[in-house]
């Protein structure tokens, strides 16, 4: 399953737009690691189908600055991040937890611009939708056109617009 695939959620109510769903916590902290290294962890994680990646700057014992390294997954993916955490870093030991989380219910639309296709994120709110373009579309489109990232993103909204007009 790739990090843009969902598993089915499970509704509160029939009519929530709401959705909750379990994600595993992953957590550990390092105090003797480059921040190359750290970028390339975090690199390796979201390509294995983390869900998301984030650092903080902290203070550990004896004073020492570290780095907290927080991993979101699903749990079937809780394994392989768990075995990068241990390759890529130098920490000791993870701690891990399970943890309910509610999300807006989502959906992702292919859409069509001057520059080429890009996806959007359509996600039902209450009493109305919100259109976000994909990163990673659009800094690809970008790159090609030699264009700037926000006019790319602007033609993708607009085109993610178009397209809820023409659902509703």
């Amino acid at each position: 399953m790739s990090s843009t695939e969902r598993r089915p959620f499970l509704p509160l109510d029939n009519d929530s737009i709401y959705k909750v769903e379990t994600v595993v916590i992953l957590e550990t902290q390092v105090d003797d690691m480059t921040s190359q290294a750290i970028a390339y962890t975090t690199e390796k994680l979201l390509q294995n189908d983390a869900l998301d990646v984030y650092t903080q700057a902290i203070t550990m014992k004896k004073s020492r600055c570290g780095t907290l390294i927080t991993v979101i997954c699903d749990r079937d993916h809780q394994s392989i991040c768990e075995q990068i955490l241990f390759q890529e870093t130098s920490t000791l030991g993870i701690r891990f937890r399970l943890q309910e989380r509610k999300i807006l219910d989502r959906q992702i639309c292919e859409v069509m611009t001057e520059y080429g296709s890009a996806r959007v994120k359509i996600a039902r709110r209450e009493g109305f939708k919100t259109v976000q373009p994909e990163y990673d579309d659009c800094a690809k489109l970008a790159r090609s056109h030699n264009i700037p990232l926000i006019q790319i993103q602007q033609a993708v909204f607009l085109a993610g617009l178009a397209l809820l007009k023409s659902k509703s």
